[in-house]
């Protein structure tokens, strides 16, 4: 298939389920919570779909990255191997080395990590969601910046996708752990994540977290960059460059600035968790300590805002995004109608990624 036509599939397969499943969805009472059966065919056969879908799709600069990973792997290519640990991302820097040195082919080593990036996504939804695994599957697909950590900030996603699995797994802590590691082993990125989430692992109270956000968000519009320097002097020089406003760097295309669309896309969940926890009553530890652990990673990157690749930092909050927007829609019943409400958040979640596509980076790009 052409390159060209990637998102383009991608986007319409998920509009089509998303269509699918919510009108499906709407049709049922409030008294399906009380089941207890679990439902991940579908998932499965999806995450299959995607795996293979995304792992081999041809070489193009239209995935940005790929271009860059494809001429490391060809440079190790038959290359002796010994693990290096020393490398900046242990996990995923020696993957691509050993199977470069063993020879096997690039398609390989696009379509395993793929495989973890989806997978990951799979047993993450599985887990937080027994019973509509294949909706919140379906959702995750929606996200904003789920097909763009699946086919150029490979690296990233896949960490990502494997801190999800912690989230999921942070009651049975060896295993926590265990995905913990691995996320960082694939991207030192996570560092980040990992502080905050041992932070809200020990104090999850939305409330205090969501007044932090409100201060963070103000020294943002405020143009305050003291925090980003701060947090650039103390990082390695990649950290560094992200931090760093950078003339030639907007030169590719990247805006430095105040992100009112990002702002936005952000508070969403923040908002409408805070409505249900006051409003509707909800309670749950398990989604207290997600809202507090999406608020507070959301919170630094509004610190950062003015970095070149804001979008970037931006990530490490939003891969639990739509996890954080979600999951007490699903959770437990608390008010009428609830699979109605989902629905529309899901179709909202979604039209956002469709309205940044086909309006501001379609549209309005091509005018200005």
């Amino acid at each position: 298939m052409d390159a060209n036509l990637y998102y383009t599939v991608f986007l319409t397969v998920v509009t089509i389920m998303t269509a699918v499943i919510s009108s499906k969805y709407s049709s049922y009472p409030d008294s399906r919570f009380a089941l207890r059966r679990t439902a991940s065919r579908g998932a499965l056969i999806l995450t299959v779909a995607m795996a293979l879908f995304i792992g081999l799709r041809p070489l193009s600069y239209l995935f940005t990255d790929m271009y860059n990973y494809h001429m490391l792997y060809y440079h190790a290519f038959g290359q002796p191997y010994s693990f290096n640990p020393d490398s900046e991302n242990i996990f995923f820097d020696n993957i691509l080395h050993y199977l470069a040195s063993e020879r096997y082919d690039l398609d390989l080593f696009f379509l395993l990590i793929a495989a973890i990036y989806f997978g990951g996504i799979f047993i993450a939804m599985k887990k937080l969601f027994p019973r509509d695994t294949l909706y919140a599957v379906v959702i995750y697909l929606g996200a904003f910046s789920t097909f763009s950590y699946a086919t150029n900030g490979i690296k990233a996603g896949a960490a990502a996708s494997i801190f999800l699995c912690a989230i999921a797994y942070r009651r049975q802590l060896p295993a926590c752990i265990m995905f913990l590691i691995a996320s960082l082993g694939f991207h030192h990125s996570m560092i980040m994540p990992i502080v905050a989430f041992a932070i809200c692992h020990f104090y999850s109270e939305p409330k205090k977290y969501l007044s932090l956000w409100i201060i963070c968000l103000i020294i943002a519009a405020c143009h305050i960059t003291f925090f980003q320097e701060l947090f650039g002097s103390m990082a390695n020089d990649q950290g560094a460059g992200y931090l760093i406003k950078d003339k030639a760097i907007s030169n590719w295309g990247y805006y430095a600035g105040f992100r009112f669309d990002f702002a936005l896309y952000s508070a969403a969940p923040i908002v409408l968790g805070y409505w249900l926890i006051t409003n509707c009553g909800y309670r749950s530890k398990t989604y207290n300590f997600i809202y507090s652990l999406y608020t507070l990673t959301n919170a630094v990157w509004l610190l950062c805002m003015y970095a070149s690749f804001t979008n970037r930092i931006a990530y490490l909050s939003w891969l639990m995004l739509p996890i954080a927007l979600t999951y007490p829609f699903f959770d437990s019943c608390f008010r009428p109608r609830q699979y109605r409400l989902a629905n529309t958040v899901a179709r909202c979640h979604l039209g956002f990624t469709l309205a940044m596509t086909i309006v501001y980076y379609g549209f309005l790009k091509a005018l200005f």
